[in-house]
């Protein structure tokens, strides 16, 4: 059977460093395990090969050349950001799509932002700023053609609603909306014959 030994300090007083409010002592002291340290491989001879898969996901994260900074000429040719009138013409597939390029984008630029701090270049931080600050444009003017087309459609169905020739709850294939008059009755009316 093993004893424990109270762990005492100079005065040998057992009851150092316990709090009088909590009644909570010390830490148990942190130990190394018995194991011996992995040494380095110096060697390049003897070092493995690392493979990566070239369709990670985490290679979003960088450009297609995989490189985790612009040159500075790189860095400083950009686009301009979308509009909402060009933005109008787009399908929602097509919106979609370009709002997840948009998060791309954005995660690519703070990639690139976290390695300019970490290497402490001294170049990029104000293109980079302007890349921010023309992909949030082009996400706004995304949400803004989103909103136009929202109330569009909520307006097309509170005016449906009160139209008698459209029918809000028919069955998928049926016809929704049945006119009141055909074209041949309008003609008749607008152009009577005599």
């Amino acid at each position: 059977m093993s004893q424990r030994r109270t762990r005492t300090n100079r005065d040998n007083n057992p009851n150092r460093g316990v709090s009088a409010l909590r009644r909570t002592g010390l830490r148990r002291r942190v130990e190394m395990s018995r194991q011996p340290l992995p040494q380095p491989v110096l060697d390049p001879k003897k070092r493995s090969k690392v493979t990566v898969d070239p369709d990670h996901p985490l290679w979003g994260f960088f450009r297609e050349d995989k490189k985790a900074l612009n040159t500075p000429e790189e860095a400083d040719t950009f686009g301009r950001p979308w509009v909402v009138e060009e933005l109008r013409n787009k399908s929602w597939e097509d919106l979609h799509s370009l709002w997840w390029v948009c998060c791309r984008e954005r995660n690519i630029l703070a990639t690139q932002e976290y390695e300019r701090k970490r290497l402490k270049a001294g170049y990029g931080a104000a293109e980079n700023m302007e890349r921010f600050r023309v992909v949030g444009q082009t996400q706004k003017a995304i949400k803004h053609a989103l909103t136009e087309r929202y109330y569009a459609f909520e307006e097309a169905r509170r005016v449906a609603v009160t139209d008698g020739e459209v029918n809000l709850d028919a069955e998928p294939g049926s016809q929704a909306y049945t006119p009141l008059y055909s074209d041949e009755t309008m003609m008749e009316e607008e152009y009577p014959v005599k």
